[in-house]
């Protein structure tokens, strides 16, 4: 009886690995960092690099730029961002919350990383979306006027 049991808890094992060495991996996306160009307003405007993260459907951008500065000195945690990203598979996607370093005034702006929700296949691009800030009550746009490279990011 033993050796049965024995055998069995064998035979399960060697399922068990078996399927582990099938099993999918996690999704990542790629490219993991895109450059834009951006025109943002009073905020300034020129290169900015998109950094994506994914775990499953869920993701994070963040938006760093030397070219844009900040005109006031913010704290930490006091912008409330929108990014929106286009999305060539389907819906567009909306990334928000309210995360970032303290800047002094004149500092490049860094927002993120910014919260969303993606699905398999999701093909997403700053170009033709948006970053909303608001800062102290005041609503500043970024847009871009040509396609993220190297390219979109995948999910």
């Amino acid at each position: 009886m033993k050796r049965i049991a024995t055998g069995a808890a064998l035979a399960a094992g060697g399922l068990a690995v078996t399927a582990l060495a099938f099993a999918p991996s996690a999704a990542a996306v790629t490219p993991t960092t895109a450059t834009v160009t951006a025109s943002c307003g009073i905020f300034g405007g020129g290169t900015a690099t998109l950094t994506a993260t994914q775990s499953g459907t869920s993701a994070t951008l963040t938006l760093t730029s030397s070219a844009i500065t900040t005109p006031l000195a913010l704290s930490a945690n006091s912008i409330a961002s929108t990014l929106t990203m286009t999305n060539s598979t389907g819906a567009n996607r909306v990334f928000s919350g309210t995360v970032n370093p303290a800047m002094a005034a004149g500092s490049p702006v860094t927002v993120g990383p910014l919260p969303g929700t993606v699905a398999s296949g999701d093909s997403l691009d700053f170009y033709k979306g948006s970053l909303k800030m608001v800062i102290f009550g005041i609503t500043v746009t970024c847009t871009s006027s040509a396609a993220q490279s190297p390219g979109p990011f995948v999910f």
